[in-house]
């Protein structure tokens, strides 16, 4: 494995573009159309690619995909689709027209995290997408949460379902598995930040996140691109320990860009842990709003319209471990949030353009 194969010789951006931390100029904020009449049927219509759109999408790894969490903002009008929208109606209509962009190959169903979905439903999802396409699921915070949380995200009493098999299995894996088939290409167990006790306690919990992923169905008989992972908010957990139960259980490191975690480079220990393996990355949040800065990120990004804070040294980072992973013939799920940088379709584009950037040389 050569040392550059995580990105650790990593090109640095221009002193002027990180210091100005500005959009790129290529990519800049869509001007203001006057408002799109709608069609008296309400259909979605998806934006007509230019040729430099198509031309990047042509030159990225197959084994790629890009994509963002959830698809209902009406702020990505002139993006992902033409014209005015409610965010109903992009719930409905706007993952078909989502999936026709042609740098969006993925797409994180987040929605799961709160409430399990039936296999129904991931059905419904899979019928709307091409054969290509491929979702990264969210398993449900019954089973990935210590606690039980209140309304308002306050952890009330420890959770008894925590890191239970039987509900992983039938809450998450066999639903997604049914409904999805093929087009399943990550399930993710995002473990949320643990109280203190539980923190002093990492290898009672390293034991019962073994007997939950060795008890859950393999993935490859219907969904061969399919895999396990696993996404942590406490940085404790990165361990060599943690690990090796995850190449036990046949399972990956989710690489969590998150404002509670290290950044991506300090987290490059558990990628080459895993070697030789798939890349499963979540872009979550800049790390300018802190740990806890979710609705501070939604008050000053929203409508999600464009790059607020141009992450540009994460860019350069996360593009060097996606080529050297695909580069070596292994695949790459990534999905990016709004709170990433502002307008998750901006930021898609500016990675992609790295990623293309490093193959050329």
């Amino acid at each position: 494995m050569q040392d550059d194969l995580f990105g650790d010789a990593l090109p640095k951006p221009s002193a002027e573009g990180a210091a100005a931390q500005a959009p790129p100029s290529q990519h800049p904020a869509p001007k203001e159309d006057p408002p799109a009449r709608r069609t008296r049927s309400g259909t979605v219509s998806p934006v007509v690619p230019d040729d430099a759109l198509k031309t990047l999408a042509a030159a990225l790894p197959a084994q790629l995909r890009l994509g963002t969490s959830s698809w209902t903002y009406p702020g990505w009008k002139g993006l992902v689709w033409e014209g005015e929208h409610s965010d109903a109606q992009l719930s409905k209509q706007g993952l078909a027209v989502y999936a026709q962009h042609p740098l969006m190959r993925t797409v994180s169903i987040d929605r799961s995290f709160y409430r399990p979905l039936t296999a129904s439903q991931f059905e419904r999802y899979a019928s709307q997408v091409p054969d290509d396409f491929r979702f990264v699921v969210k398993a449900p915070s019954v089973v990935t949460d210590a606690l039980v949380r209140s309304e308002d995200g306050r952890g009330r009493q420890p959770n008894p379902a925590f890191l239970s098999p039987e509900l992983a299995r039938s809450e998450c894996v066999e639903p997604a598995l049914q409904g999805l088939g093929h087009k399943l290409g990550a399930l993710v167990f995002q473990l949320s930040p643990l109280p203190l006790a539980q923190l002093d306690r990492l290898p009672l919990l390293l034991e019962r996140l073994r007997t939950m992923l060795l008890a859950l169905p393999a993935l490859a008989p219907t969904a061969p691109d399919g895999v396990i992972a696993v996404e942590v908010r406490d940085p404790e957990w990165l361990t060599p320990d943690f690990a090796a139960v995850l190449r036990e259980a046949g399972a990956t490191y989710c690489l969590g860009l998150h404002a509670k975690m290290p950044p991506l480079q300090a987290q490059r220990p558990m990628l080459r842990a895993l070697w030789p393996g798939p890349l499963v990355c979540r872009w979550n949040l800049n790390p300018v709003h802190g740990p806890y800065g979710y609705e501070d990120a939604e008050r000053l990004y929203e409508p999600y319209d464009r790059l607020h804070h141009p992450d540009l040294e994460t860019r350069a980072a996360l593009a060097a471990v996606i080529a050297g992973i695909t580069g070596r013939g292994q695949n790459a799920l990534v999905t990016i949030s709004n709170h990433a940088e502002g307008c998750a379709p901006l930021t898609v584009r500016g990675v992609a353009e790295e990623v293309v950037k490093l193959g050329a040389r």
